[in-house]
């Protein structure tokens, strides 16, 4: 059984074209919204998901109908996909009952799974320690013995960073610093 679902974000757009979309291609029944896309609950969206049933597909006009962000797409074709029902987007071509389409959902697997990596990177200089290293200016005195350390090269860019509680980028913020630095002494 094909399911529908349309969404528009204000009142004065239509559902028509969405419906009529819908209809054509044998949706037994279309659940719609007129909502922003970026609200956590849409109650015809939420109606249509528990409607669902195993071996039904959830067809939609467009991708962006369905989805508030590439996350929540994901998220909501993952769930989908475990409970054993297809999905379709009509301006895409996208089926996921068929090979083709479930390639594309596999790739959409993919670009979350490097969301998730990238959100992870930027998140990695998230302890208190080195948070603080962020956030508060640097001692001059640290910065010296920085300094001094990166002049003798007694130890490796890695472990210099651990040894004061600074990330990679802080510390490469400072070489930076020091060499604009050193450039202006020279001028003078």
């Amino acid at each position: 059984m094909n399911i529908g679902y349309a969404r528009v974000s204000i009142g004065e757009q239509t559902l028509d074209l969405q419906t009529d979309a819908l209809e054509a291609t044998g949706c037994e029944s279309i659940h719609t919204d007129v909502i922003s896309g970026t609200k956590e609950s849409r109650p015809g969206l939420d109606n249509a998901l528990l409607s669902i049933r195993k071996g039904d597909t959830l067809v939609v006009w467009r991708l962006d109908r369905l989805g508030r962000s590439l996350k929540h797409l994901i998220h909501v074709l993952t769930d989908l996909q475990e409970r054993g029902v297809g999905f379709r987007s009509l301006t895409e071509q996208i089926n996921t009952t068929s090979f083709g389409g479930n390639l594309i959902f596999q790739v959409f697997g993919v670009l979350a799974e490097f969301e998730r990596d990238l959100i992870q990177e930027r998140t990695k200089c998230s302890n208190p320690e080195r948070s603080a290293a962020f956030a508060a200016p640097m001692p001059v005195a640290m910065r010296r013995s920085i300094f001094e350390i990166r002049a003798k090269s007694e130890m490796r860019f890695a472990v210099r960073s651990s040894a004061f509680s600074i990330c990679r980028s802080c510390s490469s913020r400072l070489r930076n610093l020091e060499v604009t630095s050193a450039r202006l002494k020279s001028m003078k």
